[in-house]
């Protein structure tokens, strides 16, 4: 940000900031405060002192109200719309099962570090490791035993909250082949809430709603015709 600045007027001083503190425009607050005796003349406070005085507040009223963090509400719906399918590129390849190590993928969606909340079938962990031990038990007890399975996202709704918070709710299904060799179909919804941190898009909390093991229960729920995307077992933790 550049400094102020400050011009005298006729009784007083006058703050003036030449452009808006960031790109969204956001405008500074002016403030006129008067200095002066009776004769409307500066008083025998000094331009030094009063830049001493001015200064330091002016910088901490412009960072206070200038340089808000920016909300939904300032932006764009371009800008919504492009975190938005970022997101969903983002959790569709992170789903892919055509790719190898299927735990890493989905791992690769959380914070390398601090709390991960996620909450599944009445439990709550809190940490990235208890995450990643619920993952490897999913993909050990059930993802392996599943043959040619699909993850399909059946509906992705993304509601971006700042230009570095979102929450994506969304719905999927797993068609494959049992080890019996019959069909089988697993699914559920999914509520995850995404912080951009460092430039990566990271889950630090989340919710999973598996649908009861009853395929027909399963067909009437879902939209088993029209998938949004396909990709990844999810962690069924």
């Amino acid at each position: 940000m550049r400094a102020p600045q400050v011009v005298g007027v006729w009784r007083g001083l006058t703050p003036v900031f030449p452009d808006p503190c960031h790109h969204s425009g956001t405008g500074v607050v002016s403030i006129t405060r008067l200095v002066n005796d009776s004769g409307g003349r500066f008083n025998s406070l000094s331009f030094a002192a009063m830049r001493r005085i001015w200064i330091p507040s002016l910088f901490t009223i412009a960072v206070v109200f200038g340089c808000a963090p920016r909300s939904a509400a300032d932006m764009s719906a371009a800008e919504k719309t492009a975190i938005a399918d970022s997101l969903k590129k983002l959790v569709v390849s992170a789903y892919d099962l055509s790719k190898p190590d299927p735990v890493r993928n989905l791992m690769s969606l959380y914070p390398t570090e601090g709390r991960v909340i996620s909450a599944s079938g009445g439990v709550t962990t809190t940490t990235r490791a208890d995450l990643e031990k619920a993952i490897n038990a999913f993909w050990t007890y059930v993802g392996q035993n599943m043959k040619s399975p699909k993850w399909e996202w059946t509906s992705m709704d993304v509601d971006v909250l700042a230009p570095d918070a979102a929450v994506m709710t969304s719905t999927y299904r797993v068609p494959h082949l049992a080890p019996t060799g019959m069909n089988h179909v697993i699914g559920g919804a999914w509520t995850a809430v995404f912080q951009k941190r460092g430039g990566r898009w990271v889950i630090i909390q989340e919710h999973l709603s598996d649908v009861q093991s009853n395929l027909n229960l399963q067909m009437g729920q879902m939209d088993m015709t029209t998938p949004a995307a396909s990709s990844t077992p999810h962690n069924g933790h």
